[in-house]
């Protein structure tokens, strides 16, 4: 009964990948902050502009042509790129880009037959591949990502019910545009982080050397209050 509806569900899925894609580059363009309210706005019309054909000479909506050079992306990948325009999104882990690095590293030349074994084939109802994966959604939840958790369980879930022409595991969980994602996403990451850390270690030795210059700007008086008042200032650094 599903199979009569997948072509409208991809496209559907596609026109609104294409209008978070385009809010997306909108927001990095804007030196604001794009309210939450206007990204809906802004969803639903772009979503109607990709889904529906536009006529003249195009005799079919913007989405599919956009499908037919990308084909089907994973669950995964789409989870992870409309939860991005929500509100007081958090960013994706590095361990989970680093995991998804190595496993397409690791993953491509093997499927692509470089190599005696097969791993897409695992995709096609292999058990220990399923288990696999869910194990790997526990581990985001022991880790406190909890947002992976859903988006592994969902694409699971879609897997089971076909929501994909696919019928391969692998394509619901991951697909080239997500592994180059992980591997320019990690370096990135490293380099905010140490960006971070350098500017939180400035703002330290920004106040102990404030600290430092009110100590010893400290008029000490011949008052014994203020010459604990200058002790305790002194400890305290």
């Amino acid at each position: 009964m599903i199979t009569s509806y997948l072509q409208p569900i991809a496209l559907l899925e596609m026109s609104l990948t294409c209008a978070v894609v385009f809010i997306i580059l909108l927001q990095n363009l804007s030196s604001k902050e794009i309210p939450f309210v206007v990204r809906i706005v802004m969803a639903l019309l772009l979503i109607n502009l990709f889904f529906w054909p536009l006529g003249m000479s195009l005799e079919l909506p913007l989405s599919a042509y956009v499908r037919g050079v990308t084909g089907d992306l994973s669950i995964v990948t789409l989870l992870l790129l409309w939860s991005s325009i929500l509100p007081a999104a958090k960013k994706t882990p590095l361990g989970f880009k680093v995991s998804l690095a190595l496993i397409a590293i690791a993953f491509y030349p093997l499927a692509l037959g470089f190599g005696m074994m097969d791993p897409y084939a695992w995709g096609y109802g292999s058990i220990g591949f399923l288990i696999a994966a869910i194990l790997f959604a526990v581990i985001c939840g022991l880790a406190g990502w909890t947002k992976g958790v859903w988006i592994l369980s969902l694409a699971i879930i879609a897997w089971a019910a076909h929501w994909h022409e696919s019928a391969n595991l692998w394509d619901y969980l991951l697909d080239p545009f997500l592994a180059i994602w992980a591997l320019f996403a990690i370096p990135n990451t490293i380099y905010l982080k140490r960006r971070e850390k350098a500017q939180s270690g400035y703002l330290f030795r920004a106040a102990d050397s404030s600290c430092i210059d009110e100590i010893v700007n400290f008029e000490v008086t011949k008052k014994p209050a203020d010459r604990w008042l200058f002790y305790f200032l002194l400890f305290r650094n």
